[in-house]
C-alpha cells in the first residue's frame, strides 16, 4: 500500500464545480479525489493464505461463501443485545423442558442442555464468557457456546424454534422486568415528593397560569400534583405490562410448526398469561414496545416539567428554592455560580426518551408482515429509553430530598399579582351577583389597585364601594392569600382541609410514617 506523504495530500477538498475548466472531462475531479483517498481504503488487495477460515454460521447450510467482514460488522447485534442473555437462557431452559416433556428430545438431552446453560450463565456473570461478533447475536453466541460445551444435545435445542420467536420471547421478558424496575423508581420519587410536602406544611406559594401569577396554592398541593401524574404514569406501565405479557415462543419463523409442541407449557413456565393466538402477529408486531416507549415518553415529559419548575424556582429571579451543594454544580469560569444541573439534564434527557419512541415508530411504520431484519433495530431505543428514564427518576427523587423552600422569600413575593382576585369574585357570587358581572367588578378593582400601586387588601371599603355598592365589611374575610386558601373547599382543591385529605391518602398508600 502506497504511503501518504502528507495530510494535505488526502485532506484537501476537491475543487468546486465552478473552478473546473470547461475543457476538463466531466467528473475528472472525482476520479482524482478517489485516487487521493485510495491509501485510506481498508479493503485488502490480497488474501492471506494462512488466515484461519471463518466459523460456519449455524444457518449456513445453503451458502457457499462466508459473509464479508463489512457485512458481519454491519449486521451484528451482540454489541448491545448481549444484555438479553439472562432472558435468553431462561427461555431456552423452558423450551428444552417442553421439548423433553413432548418427547422431542430425551430427558438426558434436556438435563445436559440445562446444565450447560447454567455454566454459560455463570461464565457470563463472572466475565469469563467470550462474546464473538462472528456469532452475530446473543442467541447464536449462547447456542454455539453450548454446542462447543456439550456437543450433539445442543443441536436439538432449536427444535420448533426460530430466532424470530426466540428474540421476542427474550425481549418481552426483558421489558417486563424493566417495567418492574421503573415502577419501583416511580414509587421512590413519589415518596420523596410526599416527604418534601410534609416538611412544608402550610406554605403558600403563587400558582401560575401562562407563567403569570394566578391564584395562591399550598405548596403541598403543587407537589402532590406531580405525585398524581406519576401515579398515572405507573398505571400506564402496569397496563402495558399486562398487554405485553403474552408468549410468542413456538410461533417459530411465522407459521408455527408441525411438531407436537406445547406452547401453553412454555408460556406458563415463563410467567406469561397465555401464548399469543396468532403466530404471524407473534413475530411481526412491536406494539408492546411502542406502548412501553410511549409510556416512558409521557413520564419523561412530566419529569421535564418538574425539572423546569425547580430550575426556574432556583433562579435569582424567583429564589423560591435552594438546592443543597450535593445536588448542584458550579461554573468553570464564574466562581459564584451554583447550578441545578441535575434537573436541567432531566429536562434535556426527556428529548432522548421522546426520540427513542419516534425512532421505533418510524422503524415500524412501513414493514410488511411478518419479520423483517429492520426489527433488529428495535433494541437500542428501548435499552436507551429504560436506562434514561431510570436515571431521570432516580436523580429527581434525590433532588427532592435535597432542596429547601425559602419561606421568607416566598412570603415577600406573595402580595404581588392580586392572587386573591378570583376569591373576591366568588365573594360577589355568594351575594347573588352573576359571575360575569362579578368578574367585571373585580377587574375594575384590580385596575384601581394598579393605578394606586397597591393590593386589593389595601383598598378601603369606600374605595371598593365606589366601584360597586355590593361590597361590605365582610369582603376583608376574602382578601389576602391566607383568606383565599381558607375559602377553597371543592373536592381536590387547594384548601387546607382538602390538601390534608390528599396528604393522608398518599402517606397511607405509599406507607410513609
Amino acid at each position: 500500500m502506497k504511503s501518504v506523504s502528507s495530510i494535505s495530500a488526502i485532506s484537501a477538498p476537491p475543487p468546486s464545480l465552478s473552478s473546473l475548466s470547461r475543457t476538463q472531462p466531466p467528473f475528472t475531479f472525482l476520479r482524482n479525489f478517489n485516487h487521493r483517498m485510495e491509501p485510506l481504503r481498508s479493503s485488502p488487495t490480497h488474501v492471506d493464505a494462512t488466515a484461519k477460515p471463518k466459523e460456519a454460521k449455524l444457518w449456513g447450510g445453503r451458502f457457499e461463501e462466508s459473509v464479508t467482514d463489512a457485512v458481519e460488522r454491519f449486521t451484528e447485534s451482540i454489541s448491545y443485545d448481549k444484555q438479553l442473555y439472562k432472558h435468553d437462557i431462561i427461555g431456552s431452559k423452558a423450551h428444552a423442558s417442553m421439548l423433553a416433556h413432548q418427547g422431542l428430545i430425551t430427558v438426558s438431552d434436556r438435563d445436559s442442555i440445562i446444565e450447560g446453560l447454567n455454566e454459560i450463565e455463570r461464565r457470563i456473570e463472572n466475565g469469563e464468557f467470550n462474546w464473538r461478533t462472528d456469532r452475530e447475536d446473543v442467541h447464536m453466541n449462547i447456542e454455539a457456546a453450548l454446542t462447543d460445551m456439550i456437543g450433539e444435545p445442543a443441536k436439538k435445542l432449536h427444535t420448533a424454534r426460530s430466532r424470530n420467536d426466540q428474540v421476542l420471547t427474550d425481549f418481552r421478558l426483558w421489558c417486563r422486568d424493566a417495567i418492574d424496575k421503573i415502577l419501583i423508581s416511580m414509587k421512590h420519587l413519589q415518596i420523596s415528593l410526599v416527604t418534601l410536602a410534609l416538611k412544608n406544611d402550610g406554605l403558600i406559594v403563587p400558582g401560575y397560569t401562562h407563567l403569570q401569577r394566578a391564584q395562591p396554592v399550598l405548596l403541598q398541593h403543587l407537589l402532590l400534583a406531580y405525585v398524581e401524574e406519576i401515579e398515572r404514569d405507573a398505571g400506564r406501565l402496569v397496563d402495558c405490562r399486562a398487554r405485553m405479557n403474552f408468549c410468542p415462543l413456538g410461533a417459530c419463523a411465522l407459521a408455527g410448526t408441525g411438531l407436537p409442541i406445547d406452547r401453553f407449557m412454555t408460556s406458563e413456565a415463563l410467567g406469561f398469561t397465555a401464548p399469543l393466538r396468532n403466530s404471524i402477529d407473534a413475530v411481526s408486531d412491536r406494539d408492546f414496545v411502542l406502548e412501553f416507549l410511549s409510556a416512558n415518553a409521557i413520564t419523561a415529559v412530566h419529569l421535564s416539567r418538574l425539572g423546569e419548575e425547580w430550575v426556574l424556582w432556583a433562579s435569582e429571579e424567583f429564589g423560591f428554592i435552594t438546592p443543597s451543594d450535593s445536588v448542584s454544580t458550579g461554573s468553570s469560569i464564574m466562581p459564584q455560580k451554583k447550578n441545578p444541573d441535575p434537573m436541567e439534564l432531566v429536562r434535556g434527557k426527556s428529548a432522548r426518551v421522546i426520540g427513542d419512541l419516534v425512532t421505533l415508530l418510524t422503524l415500524c411504520k412501513g414493514l410488511p408482515h411478518a419479520y423483517n431484519r429492520d426489527l433488529q433495530e428495535d433494541k437500542e431505543p428501548v435499552f436507551d429509553s429504560v436506562k434514561t428514564i431510570l436515571g431521570m427518576l432516580e436523580v429527581s427523587a434525590e433532588f427532592a430530598l435535597n432542596i429547601t423552600y425559602n419561606r421568607e422569600r416566598i412570603q415577600k413575593a406573595l402580595p404581588a399579582g392580586h392572587l386573591d382576585a378570583t376569591t373576591v369574585a366568588d365573594y360577589l357570587v355568594k351575594k347573588g351577583v352573576p359571575f360575569r358581572t362579578s368578574h367585571d367588578i373585580v377587574g375594575r378593582a384590580v385596575a384601581l389597585c394598579t393605578s394606586k400601586n397597591c393590593q386589593l387588601l389595601d383598598l378601603t371599603l369606600d374605595e371598593l364601594r365606589s366601584i360597586d355598592t355590593i361590597f361590605d365589611q365582610d369582603v376583608y374575610e376574602f382578601l389576602g392569600v391566607e383568606n383565599s386558601i381558607r375559602k377553597f373547599s371543592s373536592y381536590g382543591s387547594t384548601g387546607s382541609a382538602c390538601v390534608a385529605s390528599q396528604l393522608h391518602y398518599w402517606t397511607k398508600k405509599l406507607e410513609i410514617n
